[in-house]
């Protein structure tokens, strides 16, 4: 039992670190170049392939989220969605307080009775296959804790956290989902390839 969530904590924490380790590479490689020309709307459209087939798809920078969802003052940003070798997805992204008090996020709690003990987390967050009709929940370990950021302690006015959340993948070939979580209006994102 403790070795299975040993692994679990271990692929989640890996998982974190490959996605900071990105994201971090990603700001490292950016510069000038990187802007869009104002005066040059198509230096900002998607490029196309080297076989010319198709443009790629617009990848998420530091500067455009693959989504944004907002509920009054909070603001989440959704800056990956990785479908893992594991048979997991894992969703990661800031929630920003632009609000004149302190934030807990316990609306964000889940309605599962194992999972309420999280508290302020991301324990009720959903992923929504609506082509294949499905609703995917937080992933959680044996001792009912999800897979997800905990908050531990407020989100004062003007600041943000960094949050993850990891879900069941679904089947190979849907990459179209939406996420949500409490009362924050459903955020659609493209799921992409982990290595």
């Amino acid at each position: 039992m403790n070795l299975r969530r040993t692994t679990t904590t271990r692929r989640a924490l890996a998982a974190l670190a490959l996605t900071t380790g990105l994201a971090l590479g990603s700001v490292g490689c950016g510069g000038d170049g990187d802007k869009p020309d104002a005066q040059n709307p198509a230096s900002s459209a998607p490029q196309s392939t080297q076989d010319g087939d198709k443009p790629e798809s617009p990848a998420a920078s530091p500067d455009k989220p693959l989504a944004e969802s907002k509920d009054g003052d909070i603001t989440v940003s959704i800056n990956s969605a990785t479908r893992d070798a594991g048979g997991y997805v894992t969703v990661s992204g800031t929630v920003r307080n632009d609000g004149a008090s302190a934030w807990l996020g316990l609306d964000w709690k889940s309605d599962e009775p194992e999972l309420r003990k999280n508290g302020g987390s991301l324990a009720g967050a959903t992923l929504v296959d609506q082509a294949g009709k499905k609703k995917y929940l937080i992933l959680r370990d044996t001792q009912g804790r999800c897979l997800c950021t905990k908050f531990n302690g407020q989100i004062l006015s003007g600041k943000s956290a960094d949050w993850y959340a990891q879900f069941p993948a679904p089947p190979e070939g849907t990459n179209s989902v939406t996420f949500q979580v409490g009362a924050m209006p459903p955020a659609a994102i493209e799921i992409s390839e982990g290595e």
